[in-house]
């Protein structure tokens, strides 16, 4: 739940119906970020459309860095909820729990790759200094073999989490070990 009413799947209509019937067929639930939306059914068709797009579509990043991303920019952002509920997505690739702890508190104290150190950095100077941002952050990671498909990637992500960060501040989405849990994987196209 959050600070706002929520259209419950019992309740949703023609439009709303269809979009968490494919949100369970996918995911296997309706996670509470995206049941905040429910009063737009279009923003939330967006939203999704952008979330697939970009966490599991094509891309050169592997699905552990990109829930890296998620976790070190929702961090950054103070944002509880996303920590969370993207902890609970790394961990299906990350199987040591001192390294997640490590980068979900902290991700300067995780015993990172030089590559993913980068995009760590990358993402967490973007969240919190954008106005500081310069070319010299691109060509570090370059210098740490990302390509330019794969930086540009790594911005949509961080920039799609302080979105999605600013909704569940926002609006209060509440979240529990249940709602973070539970949820099947989608296979990475990319």
């Amino acid at each position: 739940m959050s600070w706002i009413h929520e259209v419950p799947y019992e309740q949703a209509d023609e439009k709303l119906k269809p979009i968490y019937d494919r949100l369970i067929a996918q995911r296997g639930k309706i996670s509470n970020i995206l049941k905040v939306h429910s009063l737009n059914p279009k923003a939330l068709e967006d939203h999704l459309s952008l979330y697939m797009g970009i966490m599991f579509g094509p891309s050169g990043l592997k699905r552990a860095e990109r829930e890296t991303i998620a976790v070190v920019v929702s961090r950054a952002d103070n944002c509880d909820y996303c920590v969370n509920h993207h902890r609970e997505s790394l961990a299906r690739y990350l199987k040591d729990e001192n390294q997640l702890d490590a980068l979900c508190a902290d991700y300067t104290q995780a015993d990172l790759s030089p590559r993913l150190r980068a995009i760590c950095d990358y993402a967490h100077k973007l969240t919190t200094a954008p106005g500081q941002q310069c070319e010299a952050d691109i060509d570090t990671l370059r210098q740490a073999g990302l390509t330019d498909d794969e930086i540009l990637d790594a911005t949509l992500i961080t920039a799609y989490f302080n979105f999605v960060n600013r909704i569940a501040l926002g609006l209060g989405a509440a979240f529990s070990s249940e709602e973070m849990t539970g949820y099947k994987d989608v296979p990475d196209a990319g």
